[in-house]
């Protein structure tokens, strides 16, 4: 393909429709409508779910959905879909995306430091993939503070709130990315290893800082059991990022690099480094369990939770992958066990947020559990299944993901296997 080089960077000459229109990208699309759709719905839901009125309040007084809606009058919606539900799938989504982007990023960096050969020749692929996992997450984000929020951040803004620390972190760390990956690209070998070293201080910056700012954008300035009694709750989204980012990685290898020379190399640097990290999750979660509230987990173990844990979490996170790649084999084992831990690191996320809307608040007051709005009856126990918005939405960050990564790999070559 013909090409034009920019500071050292070639870039193809690509017809815009090519780009802009290719079996991958019509995939895309489809997921990305799926998700304005889905923004459309949790819209509706926030600022236009029918209210009561007096002739309605006058025929049917007792009607369920009257009294529903009255309480939608008066109480309205907040940031989340709706007051019941402090935290979402949304949040979830988020969660799993920013981790694993950030996860995907870091190993790489590692690797080009420890010197793995294969995990550097294809480092400016795995690098944009990882990258597009955050765009993804910041996706979800946005959609979940909506526009009113944002503009009020910005009119009148409170330097101390979440949204500001975020501001200037991914501004930093995002252009570092794209600075590595420009490196691997343009093939700057001397400076490939320093920025790499830079990138693993800033994702270890950005874990933990992001701990801190979802503290401040999901109001945890009161204490939740699963927040404050969890041990070392920093270490966990640290280690479960690498199990998920080495199973996307496993995902993405067989995808893009199946007929590549070193494939079955590729494959077993993955299959030992996700066989170290499952078997620390696994440690961390038996000792954890020992500590943890006991209410929560209980959820988890025996109550309402438990077949998600054991069947989507415990399941397929670690009993079947650790099976599956505890002896070097076939690399389709390796490749089942990458895809069953990317879908159970989900699962696990999705029990984290939502055991912590289950079992929120600490009893502050010696009144029993804190309630979501006056008239509730206190309860320990908190469920509403996501709403069919967030759903779409969070389909749609995949199709985000999808886009970016297509997007810079037709332009810069970036899943091209590199010397270095």
């Amino acid at each position: 393909m013909e090409k034009c080089l920019i500071c050292g960077l070639e870039i193809n000459k690509i017809p815009l429709f090519k780009l802009l229109f290719n079996k991958t990208m019509f995939v895309a699309y489809i997921l990305i409508l799926a998700g304005f759709f889905g923004i459309y719905e949790v819209i509706g839901e926030r600022y236009f779910s029918v209210v009561a009125n007096a002739h309605a309040s006058g025929i049917d007084p007792t009607n369920p959905a009257l009294i529903e809606a009255m309480k939608n009058a008066v109480f309205g919606h907040v940031g989340e879909v709706t007051r019941e539900v402090p935290w979402t799938l949304f949040i979830v989504n988020y969660m799993y995306m920013i981790y694993t982007g950030s996860g995907i990023i870091f190993l790489v960096a590692l690797a080009e430091l420890l010197n793995i050969k294969v995990i550097a020749k294809t480092a400016a692929a795995f690098m944009t993939l990882g990258l597009a996992f955050v765009f993804a997450g910041l996706f979800t984000i946005a959609t979940d503070l909506n526009i009113l929020n944002m503009l009020w951040m910005f009119k009148d803004p409170n330097f101390g709130a979440g949204m500001w620390l975020m501001l200037p972190l991914y501004s930093i760390y995002i252009p570092f990315v794209l600075f590595e990956i420009y490196l691997l690209i343009t093939n700057k070998k001397e400076l490939v290893k320093k920025v790499s070293f830079a990138i693993l201080v800033l994702s270890i910056v950005v874990d933990i800082v992001e701990f801190y700012i979802q503290a401040k954008l999901f109001s945890m300035n009161t204490s939740r059991h699963l927040w404050t009694e969890f041990p070392i709750l920093t270490l966990y989204f640290i280690i479960s990022a690498f199990v998920a980012s080495l199973g996307v990685m496993g995902i993405f290898s067989a995808l893009i690099y199946r007929n590549l020379p070193n494939y079955h190399e590729l494959i077993e640097v993955i299959r030992k480094a996700l066989l170290f990290f499952i078997s620390v999750l696994a440690l961390y979660e038996i000792i954890a369990y020992l500590y943890v509230d006991k209410e929560w987990a209980f959820l988890m173990l025996f109550g309402p939770f438990k077949y998600a844990f054991f069947g989507g979490y415990i399941l397929l996170t670690m009993t079947i992958p650790f099976l599956l790649i505890f002896k070097e084999s076939k690399n389709t084992l390796t490749i089942i066990a990458s895809v069953c831990v990317a879908i159970g690191a989900y699962v696990g996320r999705y029990l984290f947020v939502y055991g912590g809307n289950a079992n929120p608040m600490t009893n502050r007051f010696g009144v029993g559990f804190e309630k979501y709005d006056i008239y509730d009856i206190s309860n320990s126990y908190n469920y509403v299944a996501p709403h069919m918005g967030e759903i779409l939405i969070v389909i749609g960050s995949f199709g985000i993901m999808i886009f970016i990564y297509k997007f810079l790999d037709e332009v810069f070559d970036v899943s091209k296997v590199r010397e270095h």
